[in-house]
């Protein structure tokens, strides 16, 4: 897997990448659905990451 491996969206980026699945499948419900509603702008493990700190941030 290559951190910068590029997908055509979140779905085959889910079923391709298994780090990028394991790290999806750990974030809250309401990150996922977020994700799921935006999946052709989440297209890489890297993207993945941003978006869900950007959604996470203040949850602390």
């Amino acid at each position: 897997m290559k951190k910068n491996q590029h997908y055509s969206g979140l779905r085959e980026l889910l079923s391709q990448d298994s780090e990028a699945r394991a790290y999806y499948d750990s974030l809250p419900d309401y990150v996922q659905e977020s994700m799921q509603e935006r999946s052709q702008g989440v297209n890489s493990l890297e993207s993945l990451c941003h978006y869900a700190q950007k959604l996470t941030r203040g949850d602390n």
